[in-house]
């Protein structure tokens, strides 16, 4: 049996509804060029990887230029907050979640593919920034997801083994870095299912 001490979320989709403000901030700066992304492309292929890495992509497959990156990276970064600003805000039983949990004794984190400020600005906004312990984001890896790098370095941040860890996460991508990285893994589909009695009875299931 395995004690679980310690849940790490991914945000995007998981903790916040953002898939959609990444996806559409990221078409806004590649439009102004000629390129996009298509939906059924971005929810299989796209989906949970950091920006940098979908820019070499659309390199590869659409012949984006690569002297382009930094720019509609930067414009994909300001459209990203100037959204998170707008939309972002706290939801009820994500709140009572995190509390109960803290509260239940665990210790909680967030690791991220997205860049530093959106995540703090996002946690913030939610008013979930005050309930972690860790967070990372893809700023704080060399490696992001599908690589384990981002979840192996909370484990070690936090002094837990992967084995005491409970890792949420939604998508291809965000599961198969958590997976590698020898933790147990919560797979959701739909935000709402990231709730305090869903991740309370999977934790009882783990440790019985």
């Amino acid at each position: 049996m395995n004690e679980i001490k310690a849940i790490i979320f991914d945000l995007d989709g998981v903790l916040v509804e953002a898939k959609d403000w990444h996806y559409q901030a990221l078409n806004q700066a590649l439009g102004l060029f000629g390129f996009t992304i298509s939906r059924s492309d971005h929810l299989v292929t796209y989906d949970g990887l950091p920006t940098t890495k979908k820019l070499q992509m659309l390199s590869r497959d659409q012949g984006l230029p690569k002297e382009l990156h930094s720019f509609i990276n930067k414009l994909k970064q300001k459209y990203t907050l100037e959204i998170i600003n707008t939309k972002c805000r706290p939801v009820f039983h994500h709140e009572y979640a995190l509390s109960n949990l803290k509260r239940d004794g665990f210790r909680l984190g967030c690791a991220s593919n997205s860049i530093g400020t959106s995540v703090e600005i996002m946690l913030k906004k939610s008013n979930l920034l005050d309930f972690m312990d860790v967070i990372l984001s893809t700023d704080d890896v060399e490696n992001p997801k599908p690589d384990p790098e981002i979840y192996i370095k909370s484990f070690e941040l936090l002094n837990l083994k992967p084995e005491n860890c409970l890792v949420v996460e939604d998508n291809i991508n965000g599961i198969k870095s958590a997976k590698s990285s020898k933790s147990h893994v919560m797979e959701i589909r739909e935000i709402e299912e990231v709730n305090y009695e869903n991740i309370k009875n999977h934790i009882n299931k783990l440790e019985s």
